[in-house]
């Protein structure tokens, strides 16, 4: 369920970054009536991402382990590159969004569909990544962790917009980027399972009886999920609050009270 959570999460926010950049960029353009095609460039991303994971759901093959194994592969694969692509955008990521959306609105004849094609591609990656991801989970508890995620990713996106003074989303975005990674390399390690249990690789049944226990549904590899999950999600608790300590002491030390 924590898993669950915690990529709907980061996606969730996201997502909504990329939204709020589109908007504030189209009304200080003065392009308001663009819009329009970044709400339905939205629900495009969503039909997008969903109709991916109902064909990979749907088309699992004969070969379960194989099949597993693949998708496990190609997820870890495509979620480590996107992350430390997003590590090298990140500085100038909302520069980057503002001069592809200056391109996408500069013929007015086709800027609504410019601007509709540019919404789906952005919306479309974060949410094919998180397909890819829950695909990965084997919990019984995960549709509540999609649930608190989306519920938990609307509460930030609603304090950034009221208060985003008080978050530090460069914090967070690194924080969750480091789950990313440790998460990806669970699941790669799952794919070396999962092709051991296809029998596809040499002595694959010494090493899928070697490799049970480190799998997600092994003792260790549950107990390595926990440990990412908590520890991640303490780091972020404990980075925010050293953050928040720090700002109140600057505050004290720039406006000293006189004592008489």
């Amino acid at each position: 369920m924590h898993q669950a959570f915690f990529i709907v999460l980061r996606e969730g926010v996201e997502s909504f970054l990329i939204v709020a950049i589109t908007f504030a960029y189209l009304r200080k353009t003065g392009q308001k009536h663009l819009l329009r095609a970044v709400l339905w460039g939205v629900l495009g991303s969503i039909a997008v991402s969903g109709l991916l994971g109902f064909l990979l759901w749907k088309n699992q093959g004969l070969n379960q382990p194989l099949w597993e194994g693949v998708l496990a592969a190609v997820t870890a694969i495509l979620v480590a590159s996107l992350v430390v692509h997003m590590w090298k955008v990140g500085p100038h990521f909302k520069q980057d969004m503002e001069r592809e959306l200056a391109q996408a609105t500069q013929k007015s004849s086709g800027s609504s569909w410019g601007v509709f094609l540019f919404t789906i591609v952005m919306m479309s990656r974060e949410g094919m990544e998180m397909v890819l991801l829950l695909l990965q989970i084997q919990d019984s508890k995960i549709i509540l962790g999609i649930f608190l995620g989306v519920l938990a990713a609307a509460l930030i996106a609603v304090l950034w917009q009221q208060f985003g003074y008080l978050i530090n989303m460069k914090k967070f975005f690194q924080i969750t980027s480091v789950f990313f990674l440790l998460f990806t390399a669970q699941i790669a390690f799952q794919a070396f399972h999962e092709f051991s249990e296809a029998g596809v690789l040499p002595n694959s049944e010494a090493l899928h009886a070697a490799s049970e226990p480190f799998s997600t549904q092994g003792i260790y590899g549950k107990q390595y999920s926990n440990f990412i999950f908590f520890g991640c999600a303490l780091w972020l608790v404990m980075s925010l609050v050293v953050e928040k300590l720090k700002s109140g002491s600057g505050s004290k030390l720039q406006n000293p009270s006189n004592n008489s």
